[in-house]
């Protein structure tokens, strides 16, 4: 994750994890709650369906969407 970009999205596919630019800065979490919105959106579902589950403080995190209605995965090549 990059925080403070222009705007929320994903660059591509790095590895095996996604590489996301955040609108958000990195103060008091709003990166991270920047993120959860965004994977709510792009899910198509609520944002209580997401959870963050691991790099609280790190770049690098793994995010929890719970039954996701939409598959928005084949753009993000």
């Amino acid at each position: 994750m990059q925080p403070a970009a222009g705007h929320t999205r994903v660059l591509g596919v790095h590895g095996d994890a996604l590489k996301i630019k955040v609108a958000a800065p990195p103060v008091d979490g709003k990166a991270n709650d920047a993120l959860l919105q965004f994977f709510a959106e792009v899910f198509g579902v609520p944002l209580r369906q997401v959870t963050l589950v691991r790099g609280q403080t790190s770049r690098a995190k793994v995010v929890r969407v719970n039954a996701p209605m939409v598959r928005p995965d084949p753009g993000w090549t």
